[in-house]
């Protein structure tokens, strides 16, 4: 598989990497079996990007992660993120204070079972904690061996070039895929200037893109994009019609809906990477192939005048006030 660099400090990855979020939750039941399976399937296919999070199944994923990596440390670029605190009672807060960003490392890098954390992520920005706070203890963490690169996840351009000028920032990460266009209008032209990567979560758009959820009743009752505006109501429906144009095309071009996606985020740049979730290898198999996969200028006209910026019904989250801070 070939490689992407991120940022100017010397961070190369695979060009596709593996979100490993639902292997442990929000996105139905899970196989753990099956998740160790994947993600040993995914390094022999290339993959050297694994992305985790202390707040998936509340430590479980990164123990996951850990354990799948366990004697193969060195073929990974492993991703982690911190600052999403959620309580038993399913509230949450967002913490980037110094003393939280030091214990939330540790703990990650005990769960994960490492020594350190190729490429740490503040997951969320804090309102009450300003940026240089949080990445000022963010870059005592690489002084001290324990990280070796910085990230943000869906910062807004002024906390990004903040950010910036208290640790060089290696990547960015944000939803994008066709159906979340909204990067371009200022996120991607930020982190281009400023010479840092792009990292692109639900690049399927949450897997609507593959054209296998017909119905919200295709979804578990425990899967929380039942209760994402996208997937609700008049809005499920506008976007089925969205999809309709990738199946169209994809068919043309003898390929799935799903790899046809993958291709449009890789076409984006070589600054940027998609990391496509999945807990099952048959998928995998099937974004890896993505890959191999060259988009004409054609191809990429249409899927644009299909997928404007905004084409979309409906946000992304019920709560939005986080993104972008």
């Amino acid at each position: 598989m070939k490689q992407r660099k991120l940022g100017t400090q010397g961070l190369v990855v695979s060009e596709l990497g593996l979100g490993c979020m639902g292997m442990s939750e929000f996105y139905g039941s899970s196989d753990e079996s099956e998740a160790l399976e994947t993600i040993h399937r995914a390094l022999e296919l290339g993959i050297t990007l694994l992305d985790t999070a202390d707040i998936y199944g509340m430590g479980a994923n990164e123990r996951l992660v850990g354990e799948a990596i366990a004697g193969r440390r060195d073929q990974v670029v492993l991703a982690t993120k911190f600052a999403i605190v959620r309580s038993d009672d399913g509230s949450r807060s967002i913490r980037g204070d110094a003393a939280y960003v030091r214990r939330a490392c540790d703990a990650s890098l005990e769960r994960l079972g490492t020594d350190h954390i190729d490429l740490y992520y503040q997951h969320r920005v804090d309102a009450d904690t300003p940026i240089e706070e949080t990445v000022g203890a963010m870059a005592e963490l690489v002084e001290a061996g324990k990280v070796r690169y910085l990230g943000l996840s869906e910062a807004g351009p002024e906390t990004i070039r903040r950010a910036h000028t208290v640790h060089p920032i290696s990547a960015l990460q944000s939803e994008y895929s066709l159906w979340t266009r909204d990067p371009e209008q200022a996120a991607l032209p930020t982190t281009r200037e400023l010479g840092i990567g792009f990292v692109a979560y639900s690049p399927l758009g949450r897997g609507f893109l593959s054209g296998r959820i017909q119905s919200p009743e295709d979804l578990d009752e425990a899967d929380f994009r039942r209760t994402t505006p996208r997937f609700q109501g008049e809005n499920f429906q506008r976007n089925l019609d969205l999809v309709e144009r990738v199946r169209e095309i994809a068919e043309e071009k003898g390929i799935t809906p799903s790899q046809l996606a993958l291709a449009w985020v890789l076409s984006r740049g070589e600054d940027v990477v998609p990391i496509p979730g999945t807990k099952r290898r048959t998928y995998l198999e099937e974004n890896v192939a993505a890959t191999k996969i060259d988009l004409t200028e054609g191809d990429l006209h249409r899927l644009e005048e299909a997928f404007p910026v905004g084409a979309a019904a409906g946000d992304r989250y019920a709560d939005m006030s986080v993104i972008g801070r």
